[in-house]
């Protein structure tokens, strides 16, 4: 192609950095305007039949709607709001889209009201004295942060900032402007030429050696029993049907990480669930005994491998092989045998060509359905809670019942969510949104609205505990105001469960009071139900489903219920 200008025409910075989005195929933003920010969105009102503009009530929520907008899409979500608000309440959902590799572009500013900003302004983020440093607190927690004190600095920064939240590893990239530059002209005969961002944008993804991938497919056929872990990066790629495929024709077992749960159907004869200590004790001990361990595009960060259990990852004894588009992954937790950088389809589709031996597959087969048995994978408990009260076992059960393949669950932290994760069995690939960055309380809510948003075909629901509810309730404005549909369940024990389980008898702040959030959602204008059965739990979620705008189910959840039993905190043998 070839590159044209930009600028063709006097225009405002705003107005640039509106086209600029609109030229990436930016659907929608997400906010809490304030300060120079607001000073964009006549540019957005201009454009308002191409990019929606979404009010959240806190940076907290638009953070998390645009992180998650990001993993759904592939493509970066965007935050906008005014600098001290973006960099403190607002790096919730940054830190997670930092940790977990989620494409996502911050437009921000320093607050300096007009070139006071050396004056110490009471919002003050240039980092002049007495003022706050936006772009110290952006750069820990960014792969790219760029400050622009010039309008077509900030032009080229947001192009520059699409370009590096896209590029993998994916993550967040910031703007920061000062503040008086959003509403000056971008002149047409600045030395610094301005052009059309296609051309910036133009990317080749690496490619795996070939000699490498047929080193992995002789490795995998001598196996006895290997096993491939899943992580992000099949998620990103959206091949975890290709890895079922591959999986169950050659007999290995298929594990995942935190973040790669559910990318494949948890119920395939290759499935054995996700590791770690709050994943399920078949996948722990699938791996302790393979023989091959091949991982693509997951960190093997301690939490996978119960905090480096001995046992379970054995440098030496275990041929182990990791496949990331990031090279420096690879081999960074673990000694590897073998590391190949490129995408984990590439590596997928190239190892389903190479028509690898199943002459071992009934044996490996076997292998895993024994170790299934043994462990109970396909049967998943059934507790029993205090009279008036459910369990988290009675929950999941009732997900479980009703998940089909146009849902999309979220989950949030918490006791609920390790009952998920290590009960739940998914089945339909990428059907599963966990906050597997930072992991967070108040995620669920705000991801799941974004889903819908993103997703508008697709039944969502969210699985969140009283706890993490309370703490992004304000999406249910939002819920209302756009119109979603979207079904919250609320696991209500009255207090921080795991902390309080943590605690054991010297219980000291973990305790709630007794609220009832379906009369909280109704205050909203949403439609709230309570319950403290199964039966009508599942009537419930049933009626949810079929409302036209936003449900919270306050599910009575026994306070003494547990996540310990949801855990594998005992020995491997």
């Amino acid at each position: 192609m070839t590159s044209t200008r930009l600028v063709k025409e006097n225009k405002k910075t705003y107005e640039y950095l509106v086209q600029t989005l609109e030229s990436a195929g930016v659907k929608r933003v997400f906010t809490v305007p304030g300060l120079g920010v607001t000073w964009t969105l006549p540019g957005f009102f201009d454009r308002k039949e191409n990019i929606d503009v979404v009010l959240a009530r806190t940076e907290q929520t638009a953070s998390v709607m645009a992180q998650v907008t990001g993993r759904l899409t592939g493509k970066p979500g965007v935050l906008m709001g005014q600098g001290p608000w973006i960099s403190t309440t607002g790096s919730f959902g940054i830190l997670e889209a930092y940790f977990s590799g989620s494409p996502m572009v911050i437009l921000t500013e320093t607050s300096d009201y007009d070139g006071f900003g050396q004056y110490g302004t009471y919002q003050t983020m240039t980092g002049d004295f007495n003022g706050a440093d936006i772009q110290s607190s952006l750069k820990a927690i960014t792969k790219y942060c760029t400050y622009a004190t010039e309008p077509e600095a900030a032009v080229y920064g947001l192009q520059m900032a699409y370009k590096q939240a896209a590029t993998p590893r994916m993550g967040p990239a910031a703007v920061i402007m000062k503040t008086t530059i959003i509403r000056q002209e971008v002149s047409q005969k600045v030395r610094a030429t301005l052009y059309e961002p296609e051309g910036y944008w133009n990317y080749t993804p690496p490619r795996p050696d070939p000699e490498a991938l047929k080193k992995l497919g002789e490795m995998i056929s001598a196996a006895e029993l290997p096993v491939f872990i899943a992580g992000q990066g099949v998620y990103d790629a959206r091949s975890g049907g290709d890895l079922q495929g591959l999986a169950e024709t050659i007999g290995a077992a298929v594990a995942t990480s935190y973040n790669g749960k559910g990318v494949i159907d948890e119920k395939s004869p290759s499935a054995v669930g996700m590791l770690g200590t709050w994943g399920n004790k078949t996948a722990n001990r699938t791996l302790q005994r393979a023989d091959l361990v091949v991982i693509l595009g997951a960190s093997m960060g301690p939490d996978y491998t119960r905090f480096r259990d001995p046992e379970m990852i054995r440098p030496g004894d275990q041929k182990i092989v990791q496949i990331d588009v990031n090279p420096l992954n690879a081999g960074w937790v673990y000694p590897v045998d073998l590391a190949i950088t490129g995408d984990v389809r590439d590596v997928i589709t190239a190892l389903t060509a190479q028509n690898l031996s199943t002459a071992g597959r009934e044996k490996r087969m076997a292998s895993i359905s024994q170790l299934k048995e043994s462990t109970h994978y396909d049967r998943p408990p059934s507790l029993e809670a205090a009279a008036g009260f459910m369990h988290y076992t009675d929950v999941v059960a009732a997900i479980q019942n009703f998940l089909g393949p146009d849902d999309i669950l979220t989950l949030d932290a918490g006791n609920n969510r390790i009952w998920n994760t290590s009960s739940l069995r998914a089945r339909t690939p990428n059907q599963l949104l966990v906050p597997g960055g930072v992991g967070g309380m108040g995620w669920g809510g705000p991801a799941a609205a974004a889903a819908k948003l993103a997703l508008p075909n697709k039944r969502v629901t969210c699985a969140t505990g009283d706890g993490g509810f309370m703490m992004t309730i304000d999406v249910l404005a939002t819920c209302i105001e756009h119109h979603l549909p979207v079904v919250f369940l609320v696991s209500n024990n009255r207090g921080l469960g795991m902390v309080r389980d943590n605690q054991g008898a010297k219980r000291i702040g973990v305790d709630f009071g007794n609220f009832n959030f379906a009369k909280i959602a109704e205050g909203f204008g949403a439609t709230g139900y309570q319950v403290d059965n199964r039966s009508a739990l599942d009537d419930a979620i049933h009626q949810a489903h079929q409302q036209d705008g936003p449900v919270v189910i306050d599910i009575k959840i026994d306070p003494q219920a547990s996540h310990m039993p949801a855990s594998d905190y005992g020995p491997l043998d």
